[in-house]
């Protein structure tokens, strides 16, 4: 059984979860009804930016402000975070005609904020705001106001920023998300921002992992299953590929398909009567995470890869797992 301390601790996680979740729950109501407007409007002031999106904020708004940033850049949209204590001690001069500043404040008077939104005035800087208050300083001199529903925060003395800031992080990832996809944003893209680790792996493509040339194991149709056994156990990768009189994959013998049709005269036989007729192959532009899916769900360890039908190249599982991708 578990111990009152530890029942409590549970107990208090889930009030957490409860209170942001509601908080959640009020934004995506706003979204539906007044904030909608705005929201559109501050997505098509970042789309028009000759610059970058400039983000800002004070204390846990400011990392939250540092996060968003991130989110911009990694998906098709400049962005830097500038600290607005900062700003006013010289970098300012990191923001420039043709920015848009996103500035976070849940009160909208956060004092460190002055000299950005006056300097943005002055030189016609687009200004968004995300705060929860209409009348607040920074709301009424913004250009476009994203006014966030009140909701009460998950500390017990509603006090420490938690369900606000999530608030204000969702909707930052809104904001990131839309401006992706008004823009055609692919995976590709993405992966052009993404090269390194597994995530970067995954948004490779095949063509970057394929083995090519004299490496892929090919056998036209009528081999005899002698010669294609020692071909396809020289090659090492446990199967061999089986190609018409065009150069197209008709077919693919693997370690499996061996012992289902293990007999005294297999390899007397031809490729004919032991293929798999019409195998799962891909593309040589297919993405690392879509092969990996297919690897997955068939349960191969290698694929063809096919170009207008015709093996070009073969990609296995433990070269996935060298490019840290499995």
């Amino acid at each position: 059984m578990r111990s009152e301390q530890a029942q409590a601790a549970i107990d208090n996680a889930l009030r957490t979860l409860e209170a942001e979740g509601s908080g959640i729950d009020a934004l995506a109501a706003s979204l539906r009804d007044g904030l909608g407007t705005p929201f559109a409007a501050a997505v098509e002031l970042i789309r028009g930016a000759q610059g970058r999106v400039i983000v800002t904020g004070m204390g846990k708004s400011g990392h939250i402000g540092a996060k968003i940033a991130s989110t911009f850049a990694s998906t098709g949209t400049p962005a830097s975070f500038v600290h607005p204590a900062e700003a006013s001690h010289g970098d300012m001069g990191m923001i420039a005609k043709g920015d848009v500043i996103v500035a976070l404040s849940w009160s909208g008077e956060t004092a460190e904020l002055k000299n950005l939104i006056d300097y943005s005035r002055r030189y016609g800087i687009g200004l968004i705001a995300m705060t929860s208050s209409a009348e607040s300083t920074l709301a009424k001199a913004a250009d476009v106001a994203l006014i966030l529903p009140q909701a009460r925060e998950a500390c017990p003395h509603n006090l420490a920023p938690t369900t606000s800031s999530l608030m204000q992080l969702a909707l930052g990832d809104a904001l990131a998300i839309a401006l992706l996809e008004s823009r055609g944003f692919t995976a590709l893209d993405f992966g052009m921002l993404h090269p390194g680790g597994k995530l970067g792996a995954l948004l490779k493509t095949v063509r970057e992992f394929m083995h090519a040339g004299d490496a892929v194991p090919l056998k036209p149709l009528g081999t005899k299953m002698s010669d294609a056994l020692v071909h396809m156990t020289a090659k090492g990768f446990g199967c061999v590929g089986i190609v018409d009189a065009q150069g197209k994959l008709a077919g693919i013998i693997t370690d499996g398909d061996l012992r289902r049709h293990m007999r005294n005269d297999l390899l007397e036989a031809t490729v004919e009567a032991v293929m798999t007729k019409s195998p799962k192959a891909v593309r040589p532009d297919q993405l690392i995470s879509e092969t990996l899916d297919i690897l997955n769900t068939t349960k191969v360890t290698a694929l063809f890869v096919v170009d207008a039908g015709k093996p070009i190249g073969i990609i296995h599982v433990h070269d996935l797992l060298r490019a840290g991708a499995a």
